[in-house]
Order: C-alpha cells, then sequence, then structure tokens
C-alpha cells in the first residue's frame, strides 16, 4: 500500500464547447481495469448517439495499467491527450470519458489534441482531485470524564478524529501517521494520566481535497 497518492473526489461531468462541438467528460475513480471498462461502457450505453466516446485510464500502484482509446477520432487525437492529463496530474485509479458530439466544424489534429485535453482537465478540475494517506487507526478507552477535555485536545491537535463509539467506556479512534503512533500513544498518556487504554488497529486511508 502506498503511503500516499493523489486521485480524483469520485464522480464527476462537465461540458465545454469548441466550435459548436459538445464536448462532455465524464470522471470517475477506478481501483480495477474491470471497474474502468464497466464506467466507459455506462457512458458509452448512455451516449449512444455520440460521435465519439474517447477514453483513458491508469490505474495501480506504479501505474502499471494505462489505456487510451480514440474510439474513431484520428490515431492518437483523443484517447492519448485524456491520458496524458492524468499523467501531468499525478492521479492513480482514475478513468475519463470524453463524449463528443460533432458541431460541423472540423478541429484538425492539433485542434483535437487541445480540445480533448482541456475537457479533460476541466473535467477533472470540476471533479475535484484529493490526496489519500495511509494512515493507522488508533483506539482510546477512556472513562466518560474524559472525553470533553480529549475531543476539545484531539481537535486542536496534529491528530485526526475519525469517530467516537459511545459504549460502557467511551471508545475514540483517530488516524495517526505511522510514524506518530509513539507520539500519540505518549502524548494520550499524558493527557489521561495514564487511564487510558490504547491500541492500535487497521490502516485506512484519510483522504484530503487539494482542488
Amino acid at each position: 500500500m502506498l503511503p500516499e497518492y493523489l486521485t480524483v473526489a469520485g464522480y464527476g461531468e462537465h461540458e465545454i464547447v469548441i466550435q459548436k462541438s459538445r464536448f462532455i467528460a465524464y470522471v470517475e475513480r477506478a481501483e480495477s481495469e474491470e471497474a474502468a471498462q464497466e464506467f466507459i461502457q455506462t457512458i458509452k450505453k448512455k451516449h449512444w448517439d455520440a460521435t465519439h466516446n474517447c477514453s483513458a485510464y491508469m490505474i495501480g500502484e506504479h501505474d502499471q495499467i494505462q489505456k487510451a482509446n480514440d474510439d474513431g477520432e484520428p490515431s492518437g487525437t483523443a484517447g492519448v491527450p485524456i491520458l496524458e492529463v492524468l499523467k501531468k496530474k499525478g492521479l492513480k485509479d482514475t478513468v475519463v470519458v470524453v463524449t463528443r458530439y460533432f458541431g460541423g466544424i472540423k478541429l484538425g489534429g492539433g485542434g483535437l489534441i487541445r480540445a480533448y485535453g482541456k475537457s479533460a482537465s476541466e473535467g477533472i478540475n470540476a471533479t475535484g482531485i484529493v490526496q489519500r494517506m495511509l494512515m493507522r487507526v488508533m483506539h482510546t478507552k477512556v472513562d466518560y470524564t474524559w472525553l470533553g477535555k480529549l475531543e476539545n485536545e484531539l481537535r486542536s491537535s496534529v491528530f485526526s478524529l475519525k469517530e467516537i463509539h459511545y459504549l460502557d467506556t467511551v471508545e475514540i479512534e483517530t488516524f495517526v501517521e505511522e510514524g506518530q503512533k509513539d507520539q500519540f500513544i505518549h502524548w494520550m498518556t499524558e493527557l489521561t494520566n495514564g487511564q487510558a487504554e490504547i491500541t492500535s488497529g487497521n490502516n485506512l486511508y484519510l483522504e484530503k481535497k487539494i482542488e
């Protein structure tokens, strides 16, 4: 699992018009090639009457799966520019489909490359980009008398509060960077005068929107 990486926030769509042609970008997160292909087919069915449904995706920790499809546009003028946008933005596990409805004016090779690149870039920006950071979930069990103090301290600390479970005792789940695990345990122990039961949980990705 990568310590951190960039991807899109989720599903999004964005339309632009260039020389009377409509370009509609559809963006989605995809963690497998099957998921990417399924998304592409969904858009193709939705826009069965479009002139072209061009696509690209980049998947895997080391971008090992990269595909681009021109869907009838001149070779290298649609899918590749979309893929180049994914590379330039450093996105992983992302699929983009750009649907085109031809408006009667030919754009030429350079014009198509710019149009598909612009559509993909604006579509991604409209959807939003997130940074996913691999964190350790720390579990802190304490008496309810500590809850108010710990909640306030956590909200103003470098650590991110994940969830609070109200059981016989209160259990607080906190996102902690792997390198700060010992620091968190020491800090929490001091805050509670050693009255907290602190255990280490699973690794999970914490998402932060950056665009």
